[in-house]
């Protein structure tokens, strides 16, 4: 693969199908959510509506009701930014993939740094740097030479939602207007799929869930959805109905 840069707007993204069950380099699960093209929806350009908080925890993978991996997960302050670390390992017939993402956002949730490796049947790993409505990525192959491609967004705000990396839905929650409610639309970037789109997001109300009331919000695209449960700030629970997936904190 030689490496080549080139540009593209979410406007013009074109609807591609994402593995996020288990990730495109090892999917073994259909896609549970496809990103959308942005359309003519405007893009969201405001600051995060609820600060961010530290969390620390681990999510059980399951889907069919049998557990298939776990992700390990930080949020904390970092000087005037925040960081979060996910690592989460899949088990499937094909063997176990093992998959990290470091994300690094200001605390307004515009991101600035994200990297993401992989390694099972085949290692992969990446590099994007934010700068204004730019993303730069710099992608590695196992056997290849780096790729460089570069993604341009009608605003400085999006949201990271990398495959099998769940903890970054809490992002996502944090930008919801949840006093405004209804539906809201943010521009997103996928980068183990190298796509750019958006995501609908609308507030379900509160829910009682094993006993416990928790916050509901729908993240929708084109042709799935997904489910978030929030206790707070804390991300508890997400369902994709399409894959019989749950991914549910100890």
């Amino acid at each position: 693969m030689n490496s080549s840069s080139c540009r593209h707007s979410t406007k013009i993204a074109p609807m591609v199908t994402l593995a996020v069950a288990l990730g495109v380099i090892a999917a073994a699960l259909p896609a549970f959510h496809s990103v959308s093209e942005a359309s003519m929806l405007p893009a969201r350009t405001h600051a995060l509506i609820a600060p961010l908080a530290a969390d620390k925890g681990t999510f059980k993978i399951l889907v069919s009701g049998q557990q298939i991996g776990k992700e390990e997960f930080t949020i904390a302050p970092n000087g005037g930014d925040w960081s979060a670390h996910g690592s989460t390992e899949i088990q499937s017939p094909k063997g176990n993939t093992h998959v990290t993402g470091n994300l690094v956002v200001h605390a307004d949730g515009i991101p600035v740094r994200y990297e993401w490796s992989t390694q099972g049947a085949k290692k992969a790993s990446a590099t994007i740097g934010f700068a204004g409505v730019t993303a730069t990525v710099e992608l590695h192959l196992e056997g290849a030479k780096p790729f460089t491609q570069q993604f341009t967004f009608a605003a400085p705000l999006v949201v990271v939602l990398d495959d099998n990396l769940y903890y970054q839905y809490t992002f996502l929650a944090r930008l919801y207007d949840w006093d405004k409610k209804g539906e809201q639309t943010f521009s997103v970037l996928v980068p183990q799929e190298m796509t750019p789109g958006t995501v609908t997001v609308d507030s379900m109300g509160e829910q009682v869930v094993n006993g416990q009331k928790v916050q509901e919000l729908r993240v929708r695209t084109e042709d799935n959805e997904i489910d978030l449960f929030l206790d707070g700030p804390k991300l508890v629970r997400l369902v994709a109905p399409a894959a019989n997936a749950e991914i549910i904190r100890e």
